[in-house]
């Protein structure tokens, strides 16, 4: 006779941690519960990567769960008992094992944050939300950080997040190399030395698990390479990647941080961010292997720095700007900017060759790294007025670690300065002259890198430019853009004009570029 069932856990697809503190005891009169379902797979159309990393991580681990003793049950996207929604599922297996109480982890995203909560409020039995044990910040820590402040500054942010959990800070509280910041000395290009590090990840065939995500009906984009799975399935895995880039990514990361190429994809980064999106890592651990290095005199400070601070700053901070300005953050558009994104962006069919690669890339990996994102990307869709919803649906689609509570603000706030600058200090925009500077995109592309009209001039350098035009009386007071305006002021009317002339010209044929 099968043991009885007094609590029902839900365990969601980036909740992979088999180190929570509910695995620690193996307890009979508890069941583990994982669902692959269409509500999660078809909200936003995701990569199919993506999908396939997901599912097979949430396997990977029902099957470990299983085998420490645990009981576990599994929906699969196929099964046809699996009525495709969370709270039908949670409704459907509370009766078939007469669970008398219901346990989940906190989830990161508002959706299903505000959708279980209200689910656990209607049960008969008992809804309990417990901590997901990953973060180093609490949900509104802050947003209670910035709440006496005029500026929600992340680099305050991140300073006070290094004193608290004493990292690169001696005994007094004093920044290790007596400064806070070494992002100045990460921005060198990359010209192919040294060698981008040897990808070692392991290769996983899931050709089965992707037919059954196809039959299911389920929708996607992007190259599936279905038989050459990078990402990890779970936490052993993804503590190798780590090793890997300790040891041969770190002591270069700070020095190419920003620099993009045709021939390296991944270059120096970490490519960890699918495992701490998922859980399988901690940001703690990460954090200590990355100090560990520079102690150890094997990694730079400035490089060891720049890593801890996207993961200790950035990560903790954009979580904590997303929880305060939920629900409705999403829809910010201080730009009133409507314009769908060009077909290009489903297929990487565009004469712009920094977009070709990056969103090709995007398309081909599910992954690119934060300045393709920020800087080609994001650059351009901003300068051209797409509209910041789309892209960050697009974005939250495509990317294999996109979730919406780090992907949003990224988007809303980092990339497109929709919110008005309640993230970011300024747009995040540039001409042709950095993408030249930072990358070989420029090399061989069908558009003049230093042309601003005609119709081979590079469509970033008149769109630069008109939009500053355009919003003078919104951004000519921000004192980070005072150079921009200067020189913007200094070209003549009929310069000025002509700029405006192409930049039109250009948004009008974005499906042509």
């Amino acid at each position: 006779m099968p043991p009885s069932t007094t609590t029902l856990r839900l365990i969601l697809g980036d909740q992979l941690n088999p180190l929570h503190s509910w695995f620690a005891e193996v307890r009979a009169d508890v069941l583990y519960v994982f669902m692959e379902v269409r509500q999660e797979t078809d909200y936003v159309r995701h990569h199919a990567q993506k999908i396939i990393a997901i599912f097979a991580g949430m396997r990977a681990m029902a099957h470990q769960l299983g085998q420490a003793g645990h009981r576990v049950h599994y929906l699969r996207i196929d099964d046809t008992d699996n009525l495709q929604s969370i709270p039908a599922n949670i409704d459907a297996l509370l009766a078939r094992y007469g669970a008398s109480g219901f346990e989940y982890q906190e989830p990161d995203e508002y959706r299903l944050d505000a959708q279980l909560a209200a689910y656990a409020a209607r049960l008969k039995v008992p809804g309990t939300m417990v901590g997901s044990e990953h973060f180093l910040t609490a949900r509104d820590e802050a947003g209670r950080i910035f709440a006496k402040r005029a500026q929600s500054l992340m680099e305050y942010f991140y300073r006070q997040m290094r004193l608290v959990h004493g990292v690169l800070v001696d005994a007094g509280g004093k920044p290790a190399g007596g400064q806070w910041n070494f992002d100045h000395d990460n921005r060198k290009p990359w010209r192919g030395t040294p060698p981008e590090p040897f990808d070692a990840r392991a290769q996983h065939d899931h050709s089965a698990l992707w037919a059954s995500i196809e039959a299911a009906g389920v929708a996607s984009f992007g190259r599936p390479d279905c038989a050459r799975i990078v990402w990890p399935q779970d936490r052993a895995e993804a503590l190798t990647h780590l090793d890997a880039f300790i040891q041969y990514g770190l002591p270069h990361f700070g020095d190419y941080q920003d620099a993009m190429h045709t021939s390296a994809t991944r270059l120096f980064h970490s490519m960890l961010s699918f495992a701490l999106n998922t859980k399988m890592l901690h940001p703690r651990e990460v954090i200590a292997e990355a100090e560990d290095a520079w102690r150890a005199g094997h990694a730079p400070l400035h490089a060891v720095e720049g890593f801890i601070r996207q993961i200790l700053g950035w990560r903790e901070y954009v979580r904590g700007v997303y929880w305060a300005n939920m629900p409705g953050y999403e829809r910010h558009n201080v730009f009133g900017h409507d314009t769908p994104l060009p077909s290009w962006f489903w297929d990487g069919k565009t004469n712009m060759r920094c977009l070709r690669h990056a969103i090709g890339q995007s398309l081909d990996d599910a992954h690119a790294h934060h300045i393709q994102r920020l800087m080609i990307i994001g650059n351009f869709s901003l300068l051209a007025g797409l509209d910041p919803h789309a892209l960050h649906e697009w974005y939250l689609g495509v990317y294999v670690d996109a979730v919406e509570w780090v992907e949003m603000p990224n988007t809303i706030g980092m990339s497109q300065f929709a919110d008005g600058g309640l993230l970011a200090t300024k747009p995040y925009v540039s001409s042709a002259a950095y993408i030249d500077r930072m990358s070989d995109y420029c090399k061989g592309c069908h558009y003049d890198k230093k042309a601003r009209l005609g119709e081979t001039a590079c469509p970033f350098n008149a769109l630069y430019w008109d939009f500053f035009e355009r919003n003078a009386k919104r951004l000519s007071g921000n004192q980070r853009l005072g150079m921009v305006y200067r020189n913007l002021f200094k070209m003549d009317d009929a310069a000025r004009a002509a700029c405006g002339e192409q930049a039109a010209s250009v948004r009008a044929r974005l499906e042509q570029l």
